[in-house]
């Protein structure tokens, strides 16, 4: 593998899904660039694009308006049309989104209400009766059906896209982590273990590692990467009958997790989860003023999740509201999912994508869930604000 150049026209750093698709977009834009993408990993797809349940969504969730409601929408529907050109493997499998009781039925209307205003295709109501229809084995007072959602293994759409950029000439460079960044005139200087490539242009799509290099290159410590850790169960092989498509409970709106849900995925698995729990990269993480207030708000909810991590059996009840069949002894094996999840000074989990500005830079703020469903639609708007940079 060639090393990283010395001096290029662009540097994308951090070789994910959007990442990878930035670099695409921008090199589709201007094939006369001398790009290159920079990965801290011996493989693309290490960090949250290879660690998640690999859902293609359909934008129900969020708030009209957004980022995440616009991007979601577009970039799913880019997402299967890349996938069926390469080949990849993927199901429009659909969701159904439950209420348990008549006590969840009104947030089950606002996100009936969001779905709508975002256009998500084909979503609509059922009862009771139509949701074991869809579901046999699923119970609830009512739900809304997502016949648009999906399943994908991200890390295969990261490796066509890292492959298409290689073909094209655009190197990805493995173990290639940055370690400083520093003003030279007229370019951004990324230090590395092979030396340092100093770029007219850089976009950080760094995950975890984002906001330290935000701060590296001269931008504001808020918001700061905190990182979560969810842990997935899978159902047992002969049980995986008891779950057609995807099963998700109705969220909490004011948090930007959906909640314990079961999932089937491309390789024929069914999983259960994820917990949400903090995953500090240093003692940094947890001093941060946002932590400690994000704590206070959010006790009850904190000590939810480590009983579900710790105990399989609570985990397990929290699917049998919904599957009464699946008990404790139903699952077997299972893995860790991972989420930079950005959490302002205030201690408010920043809920939509953020994108911002240093001298000859744009780095990736926060950007969790739906990013890799939005990956194409997101990296449109951040190779909008990137090319002036270029000329």
């Amino acid at each position: 593998m060639a090393p990283a150049p010395q001096e290029c026209d662009l540097a994308v750093v951090g070789g994910g899904i959007l990442g990878l698709a930035v670099a695409r977009e921008l090199t589709r834009r201007r094939p006369d660039l001398k790009a290159v993408v920079l990965e801290r990993g011996p493989a693309v797809a290490g960090g949250q694009t290879g660690a998640n349940s690999g859902v293609i969504h359909a934008g129900i969730y969020y708030v009209p308006g957004s980022l995440k409601a616009r991007l979601c929408v577009e970039g799913a529907r880019e997402m299967y049309e890349f996938c069926e050109r390469e080949g990849i493997r993927h199901q429009r499998c659909g969701k159904v989104i439950v209420a348990r009781d008549e006590s969840e039925l009104g947030r089950l209307d606002e996100l009936e209400r969001r779905g709508r205003e975002n256009e998500v295709p084909g979503l609509r109501r059922l009862s009771a009766a139509e949701l074991g229809e869809v579901e046999p084995h699923c119970r609830g007072v009512a739900a809304l059906h997502s016949p648009a959602t999906g399943i994908v293994d991200f890390a295969d759409v990261a490796r066509a896209l890292a492959g298409e950029l290689e073909a094209a000439g655009t190197p990805v460079v493995l173990n290639c982590g940055i370690e400083g960044v520093q003003s030279r005139p007229g370019r951004i200087g990324l230090a590395h273990g092979g030396g340092e490539t100093c770029a007219r242009f850089a976009v950080f799509c760094a995950g975890v590692g984002s906001d330290k290099l935000a701060v590296a290159a001269g931008a504001s410590p808020d918001p700061r990467i905190v990182p979560f850790r969810g842990a997935y169960l899978y159902l047992r092989r002969e049980r995986s009958d008891l779950v057609r498509s995807l099963i998700y409970p109705v969220p909490d709106p004011s948090l930007p997790f959906l909640g314990v849900h079961l999932s089937r995925h491309i390789d024929g698995h069914v999983s259960l989860g994820p917990t949400a729990l903090l995953a500090p990269r240093s003692p940094g993480d947890l001093l941060w003023p946002g932590t400690s207030r994000m704590a206070l708000k959010w006790w009850r909810t904190g000590i939810t999740e480590i009983r579900h991590a710790l105990n399989r059996r609570a985990l397990a009840r929290a699917a049998a509201d919904y599957v009464p069949e699946i008990g404790p002894g139903d699952f077997d094996g299972g893995f860790a999912g991972k989420r930079a999840q950005a959490l302002g000074r205030d201690g408010k989990l920043v809920d939509d994508f953020v994108v911002s500005e240093t001298e000859r830079a744009l780095h990736v703020r926060n950007a969790p869930s739906p990013a890799a469903t939005s990956s194409f639609a997101l990296a449109r708007l951040i190779a909008d604000r990137a090319e002036p940079g270029l000329d």
